[in-house]
């Protein structure tokens, strides 16, 4: 397997006519936890979904283990699978939460559906809970029972689009924890997207600025941090971006 996980080149984005993203160039590292930080509207999320495949690019194209697609019809179920998506607010089935983890094993005809479901529900915290109701689930809890549905199928590529927004903090640190897990111990590369600047520094290896739908800056961590090397970076950074 390459370094690279995602090639993107000249990606833009439009709906209905306006430019939501415009991204000549981006690279997402195996292995690594990529931070997407920037104001709202700046594109973030669009990304996101891109990358998981689940739109078509009004142009460019995105390359995933080394394959090019323009657009998701071109990409194989197989390798779709490879990728799993949280959702900033995520939608369970009207169900329990074993059966809401289960779902993505079953609908591949795998084995040992409880084994595999009770040992990610025990990472989440989650196990003691696998017979309550969707319904009855806190915020914090729907996020780890949504973390878990994905964590399960084995994914190569995890994508979180603001994962523990509008959590508290007790909620925010379990979160980030099984994320953290989720990319020492098992290797899943993950990509962020958060408001958060703080959680930013905390999880991700690499930052990358959108600002207006563009990619303004994309630097290891620290560099990003420290030193970044634009005027929307160190305004973002100092807290003068609206954000």
């Amino acid at each position: 397997m390459g370094e690279w996980v995602y090639q993107v080149e000249n990606l833009v984005k439009a709906y209905n006519g306006r430019q939501v993203l415009n991204v000549p160039a981006l690279d997402v590292r195996r292995g690594e936890i990529l931070g997407l930080v920037g104001p709202s509207g700046a594109g973030k999320s669009t990304l996101l979904r891109l990358l998981n495949l689940l739109e078509a690019p009004t142009g460019g194209r995105i390359a995933f283990e080394g394959r090019w697609f323009a657009s998701p019809a071109e990409a194989p179920l197989e390798l779709r699978r490879r990728v799993a998506l949280v959702f900033q607010r995520p939608i369970l089935l009207s169900a329990s939460v074993f059966d809401n983890v289960a779902y993505g094993l079953r609908i591949r005809g795998c084995r040992d559906v409880r084994s595999r479901v009770e040992e990610v529900l025990a990472r989440v915290g989650m196990l003691p809970m696998q017979h309550a109701p969707s319904r009855t689930l806190s915020g914090g809890e729907l996020q780890r029972v949504a973390l878990a549905r994905a964590l399960v199928v084995e994914p190569e590529v995890l994508l979180l689009d603001e994962p523990t927004a509008n959590l508290d903090p007790g909620h925010v640190k379990a979160i980030e924890a099984i994320v953290r897990e989720a990319n020492r111990a098992h290797g899943t590369t993950v990509v962020l997207v958060t408001h958060n600047i703080f959680q930013a520094r905390r999880l991700a290896q690499r930052v990358g600025l959108l600002v207006g739908g563009r990619l303004v800056e994309v630097a290891p961590a620290q560099a990003f941090f420290q030193a970044p090397q634009t005027e929307e970076a160190r305004a973002f950074v100092a807290g003068d971006m609206v954000y």
